[in-house]
């Protein structure tokens, strides 16, 4: 039984610390502007942007109560992804495989949150209001910023905690062959994501494709 919970745990703090590892270098030592920089060839590159929203960019709402809304269901459901997993642990006949891809779903949540709760108050002065996904239509905020030389009040979000951009990074470039009707030519994945979506995406994905491994019928 202790085993099973140094694994999943373990699981869950390794994916945690590698996720924040990467998004506060990336925060610290990348600009908005920055050119996207190839990792491997030229389909899969690095390429810094923030959201406000959930996972690969997708938004819950807008302006500060869809943002308050989001973090709060982020706060509920690792409670309850914790809550389960403790269940499903002391259960001998729940695989540890299983264990291990709810840790993959805790972790990147956790992951995410984290963004929202402490960015904010953790890189105070890399705020730019000048950026677009630091720009929030009716937030009633307003801040000065310059572009080319002139100067012009911007609506801005809400900063501070639960109020955090999320910090996205890789990206996969590449496109559907011209000849495909309605996709061709368009990106295959168009979504900048990080280590916290990705590890969400993988767990949900085995849940999907071996559920019946891991809920075997009596």
């Amino acid at each position: 039984m202790k085993k099973r919970y140094l694994i999943t745990f373990g699981v869950v703090l390794f994916i945690l610390i590698l996720d924040q590892a990467v998004k506060i270098w990336i925060k610290t030592s990348f600009s908005y502007d920055d050119p996207s920089i190839a990792l491997i060839g030229e389909w899969f590159r690095l390429n810094y942007v923030e959201n406000q929203g959930m996972a690969f960019g997708t938004q819950l709402g807008g302006g500060m109560w869809g943002k308050l809304l989001l973090s709060i269901f982020r706060i509920v459901a690792i409670i309850a992804i914790v809550y389960y997993i403790l269940k499903q642990i002391k259960k001998p006949e729940v695989k540890l495989e299983f264990l291990i891809v709810s840790g993959l779903v805790l972790a990147g949540a956790a992951g995410n949150l984290f963004d929202s709760m402490f960015y904010d108050l953790m890189f105070p002065t890399y705020f730019d209001p000048c950026i677009s996904y630091n720009q929030v239509e009716g937030s009633g905020i307003w801040e000065d910023c310059t572009y080319y030389g002139y100067t012009e009040a911007v609506e801005v979000r809400h900063r501070g905690f639960l109020f955090g951009n999320v910090v996205d990074m890789f990206q996969f470039y590449a496109h559907w062959p011209e000849w495909m009707p309605y996709l061709g030519g368009k990106q295959v994945f168009p979504a900048i994501w990080n280590i916290a979506d990705a590890a969400i995406s993988v767990g949900v994905i085995l849940v999907l494709f071996r559920q019946k491994v891991y809920f075997p019928k009596q």
